[in-house]
Parts: structure tokens; sequence; C-alpha cells
């Protein structure tokens, strides 16, 4: 028992000397905090709401995945209260995206590649967040699927539609996962940390664009 106790809490608490740079770290987070408050609003077309609606949505989306990991890892307050640029930058988004649709017809296919970069970024912020405060490989890699997908759950669930990941959709919080655990992996050997992130963020995006290009689902049980 012992044994498989270690085997879950590797690689531990990543040192000081270890981390990914704080400037580096607050950057992704925040492009990917765009990235979703964009999909977000996307998202919100068609429904029939006015502009506080959209910035609530894309708020949402932008803060979500974030707040539960903060919540579950008993960090507080959460992250965008200590950090109130992330609101912000979230509100400005939508407001941008709000005026674009205003003027252009943004085809529906668009909301799927900033939202598979999104997830990709937050996948990696989440990890790398969870393994700073002291947690092994598994949790970590939970941590990062957590924040990628659960700003897009409660996205959808305000849209009033059935959450997709919850769906027989392509692959995505699969794709958060195989990312997840090969950028926790990759540090846990001592990687350069901007090649764990590198290929973490690349691993999650070519997964999800791809399964999205041919189709890719989990089985599903049926009733027959």
């Amino acid at each position: 028992m012992n044994e498989v106790l270690e085997f879950l809490k590797w690689p531990g608490a990543v040192s000081p000397t270890y981390e990914l740079q704080t400037p580096l770290v607050a950057a992704i987070e925040l492009l990917g905090i765009c990235v979703f408050a964009i999909t977000g609003a996307l998202a919100a077309r068609g429904k029939e709401m006015d502009l506080v609606g959209l910035t609530v949505i894309a708020v949402v989306s932008a803060m979500g995945g974030g707040t539960i990991r903060d919540l579950l890892l008993g960090t507080l307050p959460v992250f965008w209260v200590t950090q109130p640029l992330g609101i912000f930058a979230a509100m400005l988004s939508g407001w941008i995206t709000y005026a674009l649709m205003l003027r252009v017809r943004v085809p529906l296919d668009l909301f799927q590649f900033p939202d598979a970069l999104g997830l990709a970024l937050f996948t990696v912020v989440g990890a790398e967040k969870s393994l700073v405060a002291g947690h092994g490989w598994l949790v970590s890699a939970l941590m990062g699927v957590i924040t990628a997908v659960f700003g897009g759950v409660l996205r959808d669930m305000m849209c009033r539609e059935i959450p997709s990941v919850f769906t027989r959709a392509e692959l995505y919080a699969t794709a958060s996962l195989a990312g997840a655990l090969v950028y926790v992996v990759s540090r846990g050997m001592g990687w350069p940390a901007l090649v764990s992130v590198v290929i973490g963020v690349s691993v999650v995006a070519v997964v999800r664009l791809a399964a999205i290009r041919w189709h890719w689902t989990l089985p599903t049980l049926s009733n027959e």
C-alpha cells in the first residue's frame, strides 16, 4: 500500500528552482482567459442575450474551471480575487467579440479552434498549479482537466445546453487528460519548463483538433 501511495504522490512538490517562472504562468493563464472568454461570447450567439448576459457567459467560461480548481486545492481566495486583471481581460475579450459579431458573420466552426487552444492552455496551467502545491501526478493531471473543462461545462449549462463533455461528442476531456499526463510526466522527469509547456499544449490541441477532424469519440453504453 505504501508503494502505491508513493507512486501516486510522484513527483511531489516542484522545487522553487524548478517551477515555471511566475510571469510565464501568468501570461499563459491570461491568454487562456481571453481565449475562453471569446468562446463564451461565441457560444452565447443565437441565445437572444444582451451585452450583460454575454459578458456573464464570457467571464464564467474564462473563470469557472480555475475557480473550481482553487476551491478543491484550498487555494483561497481564488485566483481572480487576487488577480482581477483576469476579470477585466475576460470582459474586454467578450465585448470585442460581441462588437465583431454585430458587424461580421462569424462561422460556427470558428468556435472550435479558440476552444481547443483554451483547453490546452488551461490544462497546463491547472496541472502546474497543482504540482507547485505539492500534489502528485494523478491529482495534478485531474486538476488540469478540471481547470480546462469546467468553465465550458458552466458555459453550456448557462446557455441551456447539455454540456458537450457529457455527450457523445468528439474527444474533449480525454484530450485534456492526455496533455495533462504528458505535461506532468515531462515536468517530473526534469525537462525544461518551456519544453514541457509546448509539448503539453501541443498534445491537447492536436488530439482535440484531430478528434474534430476525424470524429474521434469514446464508446458509449446503449440500452439495446
